[in-house]
């Protein structure tokens, strides 16, 4: 409520300027001068009774008091400022590095990943066309381990990858390639499909039921391209000479269809599959299962 103003108010103002005026001071000031002050009581000296001019040095006291103490404060202030400036500068920093640690640990992994997947490699390509010929009559070779995987029964891919391997990552690939009639782009041809980065994460969300971690999108995306070989190809789209371009990750229509004929399903299909499921276009050993 606006503060209301009386008699007493114009009093007492009135008053305070009679005093500055017999004083010869400007109340108007910002800051007073406490020597100025004090010279001038010590001028008064005979004018007044010693009581007044007992008053008038204890309020140039206590205005000296209160200016040092003003000055403290904006001392503080000013230090509180450059520990909460220093605060927020340090924070950055941390998270800058964060980064860097991530993304130093993600290259690691690649590098041994790689490694170990060019291993494999040498050691399975003897063996695919072997794998090919022992499918049952009708059933045709995987074209790629996503196209493989896509086909068995999820609860035993869901056991190898996620409850013996702790590789979460693969298992979200393969179930989102499989979901690509909910969040993929179908071409206006009809010739294939298309997933950008916002529509995996949009899948992931859906996925996991919370939205996905910045590095899980780009683990799941990259695990796509492996896994996919042949299958899913990694380019950019641009809608328009104004638009910028797109990353996505592409399959044919046969392709996508391919992953969700569950032909797979009824057969002995993981025998011995966690050790080639990190080669690119190896076929694992698909034999009938035992009643």
């Amino acid at each position: 409520m606006p503060r209301q103003t009386n008699s007493s108010d114009d009093d007492d103002t009135a008053t305070d300027q009679a005093l500055a005026d017999h004083l010869d001071m400007d109340i108007e000031q910002d800051e007073t001068d406490t020597d100025e002050l004090q010279a001038l009581v010590n001028d008064l000296d005979g004018d007044v009774s010693p009581l007044v001019s007992s008053v008038l040095e204890t309020l140039v006291a206590t205005i000296g008091d209160l200016h040092e103490r003003v000055t403290e404060l904006e001392a503080d202030l000013e230090q509180t400022h450059e520990v909460a400036t220093t605060a927020v500068g340090d924070a950055a920093t941390n998270d800058q590095r964060l980064d860097d640690l991530e993304a130093q640990q993600e290259t690691t992994r690649e590098v041994a990943k790689s490694a170990i997947a060019k291993a494999q490699q040498l050691e399975a390509n003897t063996d695919q066309q072997e794998d090919a010929e022992q499918l049952p009559e009708g059933i045709e070779p995987s074209s790629s381990p996503l196209d493989f995987f896509a086909n068995c029964r999820q609860s035993k891919v869901k056991t190898m990858f996620v409850e013996r391997s702790n590789r979460q990552n693969t298992y979200r690939a393969i179930s989102i390639a499989k979901r690509w009639p909910e969040f993929a782009t179908k071409r206006t041809d009809g010739s294939g499909v298309f997933m950008t980065k916002a529509d995996l994460q949009t899948a992931l969300t859906a996925e996991l039921g919370k939205e996905p971690h910045r590095q899980t999108i780009k683990r799941v995306w990259e695990t796509l391209v492996d896994i996919g070989g042949d299958d899913v190809v990694e380019k950019t789209r641009q809608v328009g000479r104004d638009q910028t371009q797109t990353d996505i990750l592409a399959m044919d229509m046969k392709t996508a269809e391919g992953l969700l004929e569950k032909r797979y399903i009824g057969l002995d299909l993981l025998e011995n599959s966690d050790h080639k499921a990190a080669t690119g276009g190896v076929t694992p050993v698909v034999v009938e299962s035992s009643p």
